[in-house]
Formats: structure tokens, sequence, C-alpha cells
């Protein structure tokens, strides 16, 4: 499993808010072309997603969630093939103006190289941070 982390100038709530949302993922995830909420938790939170980041690469991730301690973690669903399994962890940095992102992922054996270099955890935890800084956060 590849761990990277790294701090946002944004706190916890706000990082941890724009990363579970669905709605937000094709905003700052490189080569997301569509996501689809399969499923969601009684608290909003989305249990299954369906992506696509191309017609020859559709996947769907369970979730799973510790909301106390702002981790999310992420598996394929049984059955699934070329898909990922992670997790991304948000801890208050400093005086809580800054967030550290530490994000985990571990790809299935046979995903292709392609496929590997489009889910690089330190491209995606720089593209989730440059969102977080130049995106439109509310």
């Amino acid at each position: 499993m590849q761990i990277v982390s790294t701090v946002v100038s944004r706190p916890l709530d706000e990082c941890w808010r724009v990363f579970t949302d669905p709605a937000a993922l094709i905003a700052w995830i490189p080569g997301l072309r569509a996501s689809l909420v399969i499923e969601t938790r009684d608290d909003g939170l989305p249990q299954e997603i369906q992506f696509e980041f191309g017609k020859e690469l559709i996947y769907s991730l369970l979730y799973t969630y510790d909301v106390a301690a702002r981790i999310v973690r992420w598996e394929p669903r049984p059955g699934e093939h070329g898909a990922v399994r992670g997790f991304a962890r948000f801890e208050k940095e400093g005086d809580g103006e800054a967030t550290r992102v530490t994000y985990a992922l571990e790809h299935e054996a046979g995903r292709k190289a392609l496929d590997r270099a489009i889910d690089d955890p330190k491209l995606l935890v720089e593209a989730f941070a440059r969102w977080m800084h130049e995106g439109p956060v509310a």
C-alpha cells in the first residue's frame, strides 16, 4: 500500500466535507468521468459509489467511516475487478486552520499500468489539495 501525506491550508471539517461529498469527486479526481452513488448511509455519507474513468475502467467501491476520527476507508465491491482499496485520514494541523491529509492506496493485482497511473496516490492527494486551495469551496 502506498501512503502519502500533505498539509492543506483549510480547516479539518471543510476538508472532510469536500472529500466525502460524492458530487465534488469529478471536480478534483483527475480522469474521473462519472461517479454514481449506489447507496448511502443513514447519515447521508456514500456507502457505495460506482466510478467511470472511461469505457474500459468502471468499478464500484464500498465505503466505511470513522467519523469521529475523520477516517474514510474504501474497498472493491466483492467480485469487482480493476478497483482499488485504501483510506484517507484528516487531522488538525497546527492552530486548526490547516489539515494534514494522509491518503493510502493499494491497486488490485492485475490492474493495468495506465490505470495505476490514474490512481497514483501522490497525484490524487495533490489534486485534492489543489482543489481545496483553488476550487470553489464554500
